[in-house]
């Protein structure tokens, strides 16, 4: 806490309280602001505090990066599960009785106790034991992390998961384009137009009047452009290799011209050295 409140001491503050006095303080404050009652709920357990107006993301990252180790205690409830390594302990046989009570399967290996397999010890959620506290300690492992944790975020007015600070503009865009695409198809399906399918229709219902231009006699300039390129394909093809050879052929005759003039300044330079 110390080394969090010494962190952030020049982007926020952090306020520590009794819950009961936190949600004595909020009633009176929710006749001004009645959106402070959404915060009500969360004041439960050993809570605090953190107002800035600094980014919320930049924030959340800096208060949950600050972690210690912590042995295992008893009683505690434990965050994750723990398991113990396979190895040697370094531990004299007479320490056996430890492992045995736990049922970590072990040997006797060059006068020191070996634990022959992984063993998983703590279950995440559940208490932790006496005897698996006290061989956690003799074997100098600590398996736990204490540290603040954010549970809930108010922002304008608006209590929310801190798991929505990660949702970055490329995702929201991602979500939207997947809206519009969903909102145009079902638009077309049920042939209701929406802003999203109106310009699906327009190309579908062009489509549908050239095929008919193209079928009948019926003219407009695009049908006519259409026409003429399926009734004289070899034109068109014989048109764009004339065209993309047209630029080569300029510069090949332009390469000799200019080959030409430094010739002809090479015989006055030579003439005039005669």
């Amino acid at each position: 806490m110390h080394n969090v409140r010494r962190k952030l001491r020049s982007e926020a503050a952090v306020l520590m309280g009794k819950n009961t006095m936190v949600r004595r303080a909020l009633r009176v404050l929710i006749a001004d602001n009645p959106n402070y009652e959404k915060i009500l709920p969360h004041i439960k357990g050993n809570v605090g505090f953190i107002f800035t107006n600094s980014d919320l993301k930049t924030m959340r990252d800096q208060i949950i990066e600050d972690r210690v180790r912590a042995p295992a205690k008893a009683g505690a409830l434990a965050p994750l599960d723990v398991t113990v390594p396979a190895g040697n302990t370094g531990m004299e046989p007479g320490k056996t009785s430890f492992f045995q009570a736990l049922g970590i399967p072990t040997k006797i290996t060059k006068g020191t106790v070996e634990i022959t397999s992984d063993f998983p010890l703590i279950k995440a959620g559940s208490k932790v034991g006496p005897s698996e506290a006290a061989l956690l300690n003799m074997m100098n492992i600590s398996p736990f992390t204490y540290g603040l944790s954010v549970v809930q975020v108010y922002n304008d007015g608006n209590a929310f998961h801190p798991s929505v600070l990660d949702i970055d503009d490329e995702t929201l865009l991602n979500h939207l384009v997947e809206g519009i695409r969903a909102v145009a198809a079902v638009s077309l399906a049920i042939g209701v137009p929406t802003a999203a399918s109106v310009p699906h229709s327009l190309i579908n219902g062009y489509k549908n009047v050239l095929a008919i231009a193209l079928a009948t006699d019926l003219s407009f300039p695009l049908a006519d452009a259409v026409k003429d390129r399926i009734n004289n394909p070899d034109a068109y093809a014989a048109a764009a290799p004339a065209a993309s050879s047209a630029a080569p052929a300029a510069a090949a005759a332009a390469a000799p011209a200019a080959a030409e003039e430094s010739e002809e300044e090479e015989d006055v330079d030579f003439d005039l050295f005669d």
